[in-house]
């Protein structure tokens, strides 16, 4: 998987035109993935949320942004790729990686028995 991890804020600093382009781009790429048999699926993500907790049977909702946050997952590409090599390979293909950080994350299970 391909996180998109954008500094906050990014998208409207960018302003309009800028950001319409960008997310061009973004389509551009995931169409040639798409095309080349690699792309499982792929979303933009919205700057807020909502963080969910259990906590003894209650819900404990927090709403976004999160203060915290310097970063935020901006959207995500899953591939279908033989490995660790060929994603970075993908990776350096996407075009945020211009102005944000691609991260390379293997799907994997939870635990191992």
């Amino acid at each position: 998987m391909l996180l998109i991890v954008e500094p906050t804020g990014q998208r409207e600093e960018r302003g309009l035109q800028a950001g319409q382009e960008a997310y061009a781009q973004m389509q551009r790429f995931g169409a040639d993935l798409q095309a080349k048999g690699l792309l499982a699926g792929a979303n933009s993500l919205a700057a807020s949320g909502v963080r969910l907790q259990m906590r003894e049977g209650r819900r404990v909702l927090t709403d976004g942004p999160f203060a915290e946050a310097k970063e935020m997952v901006g959207g995500y590409f899953l591939l279908n790729c033989q490995g660790r090599d060929e994603a970075l390979a993908i990776a350096a293909e996407c075009p945020a990686a211009q102005w944000a950080t691609v991260e390379v994350r293997e799907v994997a299970p939870c635990y191992v028995n």
